[in-house]
């Protein structure tokens, strides 16, 4: 997945802030935040979106929103609240085809959606 952005920043070949890296998944700054933390969630296996997850890939699923909470707590928004978003689909607005969990708080977040 060479052309793949999230796969260069995950190989190192492409920068990012990283907050956090395990075995499974890699988090990172987004570079158009929207919020005062703006944290981007991305498994380590390419996946292009969440229909293209297949059954082996729950645990890793769970995994990323898992993160999601422990970032939440480490950035200081946990209790305040937060919103964590995976967009599927150039209609939902997905811009890079690597499956990837947005995690967005530090301020009252806009409604509606969309």
């Amino acid at each position: 997945m060479a052309e793949c952005i999230f796969c260069r920043i995950i190989a190192g070949q492409a920068p990012a802030k990283v907050y956090y890296r395990d075995e499974q998944a890699i988090a990172f700054q987004d570079i158009h935040p929207v919020a005062p933390v703006h944290l981007l969630i991305v498994p380590i296996k390419h996946i292009e979106s969440l229909n293209a997850m297949t059954e082996e890939d729950k645990p890793l699923i769970g995994h990323l929103f898992w993160l999601a909470r422990q970032l939440a707590a480490q950035q200081g928004i946990a209790q305040s609240g937060y919103r964590s978003i995976i967009n599927t689909g150039p209609d939902s607005g997905q811009a890079v085809f690597h499956i990837h969990l947005h995690l967005i708080g530090g301020q009252r977040v806009r409604f509606p959606m969309g």
